[in-house]
């Protein structure tokens, strides 16, 4: 199978490339990093790089929670025009196979049950809670506790910043693009990737690689909040597989199909920093009570769906993947 990957110079998209290699298929790389005129907003370009293409696994997008609002035009550039100009050329070069990066942001908050309402969905955080340090959403019905658990592909969307927005619009026209052209999309939401190969040292990158960051520099990982906020932490080459199965799959016509993509062994941030930092055998994080606004307290998911469907399973595990990312080489911006 020939295909096609878009941003595949990246930090997920060169593992993509090497798994596609590894099972005797033919990845044709796609990304301004290695090409200037290799992007995707340029239907010229894309068109000519469609030529002979099975398929497509479309990685390029501008990642991370941004600066607020500053960059929104950038994010929606780069995310949403950039998919609607390639989704566009797809359809006039009649491939009719898609695999897109999709996030777990899209959920905004994950699942979380009151002992007196049951499931329920919390609103954005105030600020004011924030500030004094109140980090757990709290049942919008009674204000008691509740209980984080794992969120299914089926629950609504609730985008909570600029950059969730633009991944979901992704979704949003992939699926129009399918019912339209009668091709098949699958959406591998993805969670918090980490491993060799990482972005160092820029905004744009994930918890995993600013605390790898800080520790290569010889300073503490400074863990935001009170560091018990969950997450479902997935090595890279574990997601990579996930879209070499995704791309060889038969796919149903006309629709999107979205998976949640993660290990299904959720940490919380601070047990990821002290982990990175015992390997790596830097200082002890520090944990700030600082906060991103935008960021949500806990978001893990269930991936059963792609397991049972895909017959995909991780094959890394949490403390053998930190063990080597603290030693592995990272990637300049």
């Amino acid at each position: 199978m020939r295909v096609l990957v878009t941003g595949g110079a990246g930090f997920i998209g060169s593992h993509v490339v090497t798994a596609l290699r590894e099972r005797g298929h033919e990845p044709l790389v796609f990304d301004v990093r290695e090409d200037p005129g290799a992007d995707v907003r340029d239907p010229a370009a894309v068109g000519r790089a469609l030529s002979g293409v099975d398929a497509v696994c479309h990685q390029a997008a501008m990642v991370g929670l941004g600066d607020g609002v500053a960059d929104a035009a950038e994010y929606v550039s780069h995310n949403d025009l950039g998919t609607a100009v390639l989704l566009s050329a797809m359809a006039e070069a009649g491939v009719g196979h898609l695999v897109l990066a999709g996030s777990m942001v899209v959920y905004g908050e994950g699942r979380y049950e009151c002992p007196r309402h049951g499931v329920v969905r919390p609103g954005p955080r105030a600020v004011a809670d924030l500030d004094a340090g109140r980090f757990e959403p709290a049942c919008p019905v009674c204000g008691d506790e509740l209980s984080p658990g794992l969120v299914g592909e089926d629950a609504p969307a609730d985008p909570r910043n600029v950059y969730a927005t633009t991944k979901l619009a992704q979704e949003h026209l992939a699926a129009a693009w399918a019912r339209c052209t009668g091709g098949s999309a699958v959406s591998l939401r993805y969670h918090n990737v980490y491993g060799p190969g990482m972005p160092r040292d820029t905004p744009y990158a994930g918890v995993a690689s600013f605390f790898r960051s800080a520790l290569a520099r010889g300073e503490a990982p400074r863990v935001f909040e009170d560091g018990r906020q969950r997450r479902d932490f997935v090595d890279v080459r574990d997601v990579a597989a996930a879209c070499t199965l995704a791309l060889e799959a038969e796919a149903a016509p006309g629709v999107l199909r979205a998976y949640n993509t993660g290990s299904g062994d959720p940490h919380t941030v601070g047990e990821m920093a002290r982990a990175l930092a015992a390997a790596y055998g830097g200082p002890e994080p520090v944990v700030t009570g600082e906060y991103r606004l935008g960021d949500v307290r806990h978001i893990t998911a269930d991936s059963s769906r792609l397991r049972a469907e895909l017959g995909w399973k991780p094959e890394v595990g949490f403390e053998e993947g930190m063990a080597e990312f603290a030693r592995a080489g990272m990637r300049e911006a």
